[in-house]
């Protein structure tokens, strides 16, 4: 990011939404990029891998080959809060928010000010020596703010855990953290092309990995909260599930599920460099069903590394701690009209066929419902959900296809199909097991 005279980063600020959020529910998927509507900035000094793959053999970053995988009765795994932790699940329907909106403005504001100031700080400095010690201090400023922000999350996570922050005050505090450390990993940027540009001084290792420890706060579920709170896109339901230490965020966005998991139990801030390479044999040993569809594209340097790997449903992104040899953030794209993980159950009665495709806590349930004689999808049919003992709650209705999408709770539930006076009831619908990672099933 290069440095802009204050009169315009105010003009800027007045007429573009947040870094990352391109466009209402914007996802892209493409080989080359693997891009999300949360591009991670990418980091020009990190070492980068990409590696493509046959679909008939997958051949590692190592070199070694494996087999090719029936896709047609695969499981993606998925990273969730501990196994046996005390959790707290819920589901709420977030909306355009005019207060959180003008909150996170004003909050964008004050970082890309603070930047415009730091990055004239440093070029009106006095001689080369001058300048070396502001970038050295600017570097230390921001790896205070980063542990900061790690506090400020994992408080996130327990308060939500403990009942002391509701689902949208969570959400909103993790938008907020993703903000902050998205205009910290430019403001890096920025002192990266000042530190290049100073005579007999060159970039401190440690930003590269800096950099990349900044980008684990930015999720999808994020962004598209962000997007909804801005009026840019319309309302969705959010699945928030959290524990001490852990959360996981889930929606649908456009016909694809979007998920984020976060577990700080598995990251460990102080652990061992580790290569891209070894990242990228972590992932596959914990996700082994992506060895036969993957075009892995890793970034990362010293102890922390940001693994993305494409394949026919969607994407999946991991950070992998060199410390735990774990991945400890998970991000998924995953397409919901080929979505792998489901179980039908379904009901006949009243003129009806409904089939509800189950999946695992927080996962998409998709509700088809359909003539019982002819077969032929039933259009504009409302659905409701009710979760245990709860009420009814509508989930829309059915569109031309005889669909309509919500998410999986974590106990059992009940759908309900209304077209008066015709009315069908699947009820004691369990959730399926959550698909875990191998190393924390």
């Amino acid at each position: 990011m290069r440095a802009l005279p204050i009169a315009a980063v105010a003009v800027l600020l007045l007429v573009a939404p947040v870094a990352g959020v391109t466009a209402p529910g914007a996802v892209s998927h493409s080989a080359d990029s693997a891009a999300s509507a949360d591009p991670a900035p990418s980091v020009d000094s990190t070492v980068s891998v990409n590696s493509p793959l046959s679909a008939d053999s997958a051949s590692t970053a190592t070199g070694q080959t494996t087999p090719q995988i029936d896709t047609a009765n695969l499981t993606l795994r998925t990273l969730s809060t501990p196994p046996g932790a005390a959790t707290r699940v819920s589901e709420y329907t977030r909306g355009p928010d005019l207060g959180s909106s003008l909150g996170f403005a004003t909050a964008d504001a004050d970082a890309a000010f603070e930047t415009a100031a730091v990055v004239d700080r440093i070029e009106r400095a006095e001689g080369g020596v001058e300048r070396q010690q502001q970038i050295l201090a600017e570097i230390n400023r921001v790896e205070r703010a980063e542990v900061a922000l790690n506090s400020q999350q994992a408080n996130a996570f327990s308060a939500h855990a403990s009942g002391e922050l509701s689902d949208r005050e969570l959400v909103d505090e993790l938008v907020r953290v993703a903000a902050t450390a998205r205009e910290y990993d430019e403001r890096l940027d920025a002192i990266d092309e000042l530190a290049e540009a100073t005579d007999d001084f060159s970039s401190p290792g440690r930003l590269d990995e800096l950099q990349v420890a900044l980008q684990v706060y930015e999720g999808p579920v994020r962004d598209h909260a962000l997007a909804i709170a801005r009026g840019q896109t319309g309302p969705s339901d959010i699945y928030v599930q959290s524990s001490q230490g852990a959360v996981v965020l889930a929606t649908v966005v456009d016909g694809e599920y979007v998920r984020e998991v976060f577990r700080t139990d598995r990251w460990d801030r102080g652990g061992s460099d580790i290569t891209n390479d070894a990242a990228i044999e972590m992932t596959e040993a914990a996700y082994p069903e992506t060895a036969a569809l993957r075009e892995p594209d890793a970034f990362g340097a010293g102890s922390v590394h940001r693994i993305t790997i494409p394949h026919e449903f969607g994407t999946l992104r991991t950070f992998v701690s060199g410390g735990t040899e774990q991945v400890f953030v998970e991000h998924q794209w995953i397409d919901l009209s080929a979505f792998p993980d489901s179980e039908p159950v379904s009901e006949t009665g009243d003129g009806f066929n409904v089939t509800v495709e189950r999946t695992y806590p927080g996962g998409p349930v998709t509700v088809t419902v359909r003539d019982e004689e002819t077969g032929e999808p039933i259009p504009g049919v409302t659905v409701t959900k009710s979760v245990g003992d709860g009420d009814s709650q509508a989930i829309g209705t059915t569109n031309d296809a005889g669909v309509v999408r919500t998410l999986s709770p974590a106990e059992t539930y009940r759908i309900t199909v209304v077209d008066e006076p015709r009315v069908v009831v699947l009820g004691d619908i369990e959730p399926l097991p959550t698909p875990r990672p191998v190393d924390d099933e």
